[in-house]
């Protein structure tokens, strides 16, 4: 992908498109082509491309629904496949076309049988013949259906495939390689999804609960549809409303964590002290909430929130002044420190007394029982839940109101269409509040109860912007970020490497602490008070989620959510499988930071290729030495002067003479 010839598409591009599409012919071929229903303990009937059904549920009664129109589509899809297959071998123009036409007929697949399988639902809820019970029974085992692999990975391929073959052209080039941060992590969560497979492959028997001996190829038609079971109910909470929210509210703690560690990435620091600095910012917000002065009432709220920042921030600021003191590891420290986070923890809610030279003192944080944990905030220190902050109905119906996520679409597509623009960034953000101001009223009706988000999410959402503005619109983060790349150049430019070092251990330290609000002030275990179950370990997948969103606060969040999302998918697939627990992933998130470590057994070619006008200059030349040095001197003369790094004062002297 380093060089784009405008008559093809690049080599590089062209072989990310065969590949994809072949193993998309492979998918076809190979897995079930759809799913024409699901019964509770994931058998299923299966369609495959070539006409046949396996009916491998309990209910062999069951109607098959007509599959003509799917066929016509899915074999034509196939069609368009071998073309942009052929198309990429040969690196013509076209193949962009074919595969933009191959995404666009598997998706008009996967519509025409969700029509048919809605037909035979509605058809099942016209029928009196039946008993409500037996009806609701076939109602979720015909809404259960859908694609399989035989149409996920055609439309995949062929989305890949499209963009591949835009990059004749230079605007798609440019905005392909801006994506190119992206390659890492999604080789990454590709080849764990990959290893993850085979892991099901290997541990879950077939399920065949229509009680017939399975054939070889029925056999493997029934594990490739586990396969795609197990993986589609991991990623299934984004498609329903109050699923989502419980991702949300588990991807909430993981964001402030991830922002933690990515922030002292971004300065040349390895922060490991996330679940400490987590454990402290919780005490804090415990001891302001249920503690600090009643008569402040709801302002008892940001009294605490900053407490849990405070908490958070001492404690990573302690391992910053010991290593810009003493130049001590940050991440010996920060490990250390979180054992005494942790005994503090302990010993502030785990007894009710404590023996101390002799004499027997009563622990006052404790409240009263067996449980090891605080008393219940004040309730002007809680943070009340996200539905509610945003309910704009009335009469007792919950109506959600649409003004954040127009404010959002309109930030991002403001910035999108101001990019390099002056104040571009202000301007989008004003458009947004008022959009959001005017349609706030507006909501859309919901129907989800008990639902533990709340307004620490919010807060985390302030972080990630706090940490874009200050990390790339400030001149601290400048400076912070000039020490993590080079201490030494940051020092010679007249930046203090040591308070550098200090203020981001100090703010990673707040972010982490921060998340003890989603726990204590936010009430996500249930109550609004300090436990000895919290789960501090979270700051450990924090790395995970660093790692995974390349240290930026857009992938923090993206990771955080996929993390959240497979977390409760994971409910149901140990549900459903009896030998395939949540553990599963567990072992996709050790794998995705595995294969992030490895660099996603990328090419540095592609990952991090030479600038263009050297790949340009070597095109003309041939001369790839002469090109290095026509091209680094031609960039010399046009940039600025270089710092008299490594010259002796004299020098400097006889240059400024002349």
């Amino acid at each position: 992908m380093t060089h784009v010839s405008h008559s093809r598409p690049s080599g590089d591009a062209a072989r990310i498109a065969l590949i994809a599409c072949a193993v998309a012919i492979a998918g076809m071929l190979l897995a079930p082509l759809a799913t024409l229903g699901r019964g509770f303990s994931a058998d299923a009937i299966l369609l495959h491309i070539s006409g046949s059904v396996m009916n491998l549920s309990s209910s062999q009664d069951a109607p098959v629904h007509p599959t003509a129109a799917v066929l016509a589509l899915a074999w034509a899809t196939l069609a368009s496949l071998v073309a942009t297959v052929a198309g990429a071998v040969t690196r013509q123009r076209w193949f962009w076309l074919t595969g933009l036409l191959a995404f666009a007929l598997a998706v008009a697949a996967v519509f025409t049988l969700g029509g048919a399988l809605n037909d035979e639902i509605n058809r099942i809820s016209a029928d009196t013949a039946l008993r409500p019970g037996a009806k609701r029974q076939l109602r979720n085992f015909y809404s259960s259906g859908g694609m399989n692999l035989g149409l996920f990975l055609p439309a995949l391929a062929g989305l890949i495939a499209a963009g591949a073959g835009l990059s004749q052209f230079s605007r798609a080039w440019a905005a392909l390689n801006r994506l190119r941060g992206l390659l890492v992590p999604a080789a990454a969560i590709g080849l764990a999804v990959l290893v993850g497979a085979v892991v099901v492959l290997i541990v879950q028997p077939a399920v065949n609960e229509s009680g017939l001996p399975l054939t070889f190829w029925n056999g493997w038609m029934a594990k490739a549809d586990l396969v795609y079971f197990v993986y589609s109910t991991l990623f299934a909470p984004v498609t329903a409303f109050g699923p989502l929210l419980d991702s949300l509210k588990i991807a909430t703690p993981l964001i402030f964590t991830g922002l933690s560690v990515a922030f002292a990435f971004r300065t040349g620091l390895f922060n490991i002290g996330a679940p400490g600095q987590l454990t402290m910012g919780a005490i804090g917000a415990m001891l302001v909430g249920v503690y600090g002065p009643s008569g402040l009432g709801w302002g008892l709220l940001p009294l605490s929130v900053l407490a849990a920042a405070a908490g958070g921030a001492l404690w990573g600021a302690i391992p910053g002044l010991l290593k810009a003191r003493f130049g001590s590891s940050e991440v010996i420290n920060t490990i250390m420190l979180n054992y005494v986070a942790s005994s503090i923890f302990v010993f502030m809610i785990g007894s009710e007394s404590f023996p101390f030279l002799g004499r027997t003192y009563t622990q006052p944080f404790k409240a009263q029982g067996s449980n090891p944990q605080s008393e219940l905030l004040q309730e002007g220190s809680r943070l009340p839940p996200l539905l509610d902050l945003l309910n704009v109905g009335g009469s007792g119906q919950r109506t959600v109101s649409i003004g954040l996520l127009v404010a959002a679409v309109v930030f991002f597509a403001g910035r999108l269409l101001l990019r390099g623009r002056k104040y571009g960034a202000l301007i989008a953000g004003v458009a947004a509040a008022v959009l959001a101001a005017v349609t706030w009223r507006i909501g859309i009706p919901v129907d989800v109860t008990g639902s533990r988000l709340n307004g620490s999410f919010l807060i985390a959402l302030a972080c990630v912007a706090l940490f874009g503005t200050l990390m790339w619109r400030t001149a601290t983060g400048y400076a912070l970020r000039a020490v993590g790349l080079s201490p030494r150049a940051a020092e010679y430019g007249g930046i203090s490497v040591a308070r550098g070092t200090i203020l981001a251990m100090t703010i990673a330290g707040a972010f982490a602490g921060l998340a003890g609000t989603h726990y204590v002030n936010g009430g996500a275990l249930n109550e609004y008070r300090l436990t000895l179950n919290t789960p501090v370990n979270v700051g450990f997948d924090g790395i995970a989620v660093a790692l995974m969103g390349q240290s930026t606060p857009a992938g923090v969040v993206a990771s955080s959510v996929l993390f959240g999302t497979i977390d409760t998918g994971s409910i149901n697939v140990q549900q459903k499988l009896d030998k395939v627990s949540n553990d599963i992933v567990t072992i996709l998130k050790a794998l995705i930071v595995l294969f992030i470590a490895a660099g996603g057994f990328l090419s540095r070619r592609v990952t991090d290729p030479p600038p263009p006008p050297l790949v340009a200059e070597t095109d003309r030349t041939g001369k790839p030495e002469q090109a290095s040095l026509d091209s680094s001197a031609a960039h010399l003369e046009r940039s600025t002067p270089l710092p008299n790094v490594g010259q002796s004062s004299e020098q400097i002297k006889r240059e400024g003479d002349k």
